[in-house]
């Protein structure tokens, strides 16, 4: 039986992947991925950093763009 620590493991998220939100999103529209892999592939690709990023910075939408 092996016994020993782990240590500080960090973990350092990657940066948000827009082409990634974008392309989860079309698969979303399109109906190509289940709803599940579709917020799996969302989360991953970093969506909450880019919505708490938008908010931080006061952007809301306009009606050009939502």
């Amino acid at each position: 039986m092996w016994v020993g620590t782990l240590g500080a493991m960090t973990f350092e998220r990657p940066m948000p992947d827009l082409q990634k939100l974008v392309t989860a999103w079309e698969q979303w529209e399109t109906g190509e991925e289940a709803p599940g892999r579709v917020l799996a592939n969302l989360k991953t690709a970093g969506l909450a950093d880019v919505l708490a990023e938008l908010v931080a910075s006061g952007w809301s939408p306009s009606p050009t763009t939502g």
